[in-house]
């Protein structure tokens, strides 16, 4: 891979416009800064790929924020988008690309996905997702078990069109530790992949993987009610840890003791990193809202969330969004009451929603299960238009992971996270045909020197001559 990301780096531009996408990331305090300490102690490394500047005509657009352009044009450079319209002129130095008959979208965002922690090939050595040791592991990062060669990283890109996602620990824990958001992106290391300035996550779960998962070790919590109960008896050590600082912070004296678990719930407490929970049932949701209400931090999304549909109203109301599947039910209790409709439904109650994968193989195909709720809803007699459909993809997610103001729709200043599409993007012949991360070409179907290729997968069929 480290070749392969140097041969990219080699076609895709003459170096000359490599820069870091920090200054303009999302303001605050940077991930991992808690109020118990000043810094991020593992700070992005990222550095975007060199790009040339590129004009894409004739092509249908979706933006990303529920606009279509039909024979439209998309300009960008030096990473950014420049312009979007249907009559752009090419300046000197231009690469211009006619895709006449073609679409053009931003990047599909992940919000839930287990790749580089839970990587292919998918054995027992390679499982370093989930820290079930005890139910609440606040205090591990998911970045730490991401393995940058994942075969998985390169087959999001180049099938799916996905040039952002978050990896997220398990589901066993009922506080799994921190989430990281990356870019999709080669580097030799965790931290050349991370989006810069993103927020953490706070990974929770509730329902029935907790009270399986430590119940059947004869500990708590063994029910629905011993889950709350942990989990309210944390947030309250969490609140008096951040209490202790608060007053250290204005008082000085002593420093408390760190304690790097209650530093994340800390950082939940006072916004800093955002709170994505696995969560089935509607009934869990609501009492989830309400142990968040009493806290007094602010659940994200709930993710999963088969039963949103019965609580679109209150997820409004409490401004939540919901990760969902198209049609995954059925497989344990918790998830028998899904309805294809679920996604179109919250839409249409005006509460935020997205697609998700969980999935290493779902990753690769995220425009066609937004094409499965599409057509759940026009049986249902909902009319949902590709150009808003496309929000579930792009801005909705951005965000839920609090990057929306640098990438998630195709506006003039915004990161270049492009993809071509050789056809109608929501149908299943349809694939990428060129995709672009900060305005660098990193795939280009036509091209094998531009295909990304994990070496645990070299000579692969379909893989192409890559030398």
């Amino acid at each position: 891979m480290v070749a392969l990301a140097a041969g990219l780096v080699a076609c895709t531009g003459d170096g000359k416009d490599v820069r870091s996408a920090s200054a303009d990331a999302p303001k605050g305090k940077g991930p991992g800064a808690g109020k118990g300490y000043d810094h991020d102690p593992f700070p992005s490394t990222y550095r975007a790929y060199p790009g040339r500047p590129t004009l894409v005509t004739n092509v249908t657009i979706l933006d990303g924020e529920g606009g279509r352009i039909n024979g439209g044009s998309v300009l960008f450079r030096d990473g950014r988008i420049v312009e979007v319209g249907q009559s752009i002129a090419a300046a000197d130095g231009v690469t211009v690309i006619d895709g006449q008959g073609k679409w053009v979208t931003p990047g599909i965002i992940d919000v839930h996905s287990h790749l580089g922690d839970y990587p292919s090939p998918g054995v027992e050595a390679h499982s370093d997702g989930n820290e079930m040791t005890g139910p609440v592991t606040a205090e591990v990062w998911a970045e730490h078990s991401v393995w940058p060669q994942d075969p998985g990283f390169a087959r999001a890109l180049t099938n799916g069109g996905v040039t952002t996602l978050q990896v997220l620990p398990g589901s066993a824990n009922l506080m799994g530790g921190r989430s990281v958001t990356l870019k999709n992106v080669y580097g030799r290391t965790m931290q050349a992949m991370k989006f810069p300035g993103a927020p953490y996550g706070l990974k929770m779960a509730c329902g029935e993987n907790p009270k399986r998962v430590y119940g059947s070790k004869g500990r708590m919590p063994s029910t629905r009610m011993g889950n709350v109960a942990v989990d309210r008896a944390t947030w309250l050590k969490a609140r008096e840890y951040d209490r202790k600082w608060d007053k250290y912070e204005v008082d000085g004296g002593e420093a408390p003791s760190r304690d790097i678990a209650m530093d994340t719930l800390r950082g939940v407490l006072d916004g800093e990193i955002l709170v994505h929970n696995h969560c089935y049932r509607a009934d869990e949701m609501a009492i989830v809202m309400d142990m968040a209400q009493e806290m007094g931090y602010k659940v994200t999304a709930f993710h999963h969330a088969v039963e949103s549909y019965k609580i679109a109203d209150l997820l409004k109301a409490r401004g939540v969004c919901s990760a969902v599947w198209a049609d995954w039910y059925g497989f344990k209790m918790e998830s028998y009451d899904a309805i294809g409709e679920n996604l179109a439904i919250l839409d249409r109650q005006g509460a935020c929603a997205m697609i998700h994968s969980d999935d290493a193989n779902g990753i690769q195909r995220l425009n066609q299960e937004v094409a499965k709720v599409i057509a759940s809803a026009r049986r249902a007699g909902m009319a949902v238009t590709p150009e808003h459909a496309w929000t579930w993809l792009a801005i909705n997610p951005a965000r839920a992971l609090g990057v929306d103001n640098v990438t998630g729709s195709l506006k003039p200043g915004k990161m270049a996270d492009v993809v071509l599409w050789n056809g109608d993007p929501f149908s299943v012949y349809t694939r990428p045909e060129k995709v672009w991360v900060d305005g660098a070409l990193l795939f280009d179907a036509n091209d094998p020197r531009i295909r990304p290729v994990s070496d645990f997968e070299l000579g692969q069929p379909g893989e192409g001559d890559v030398k």
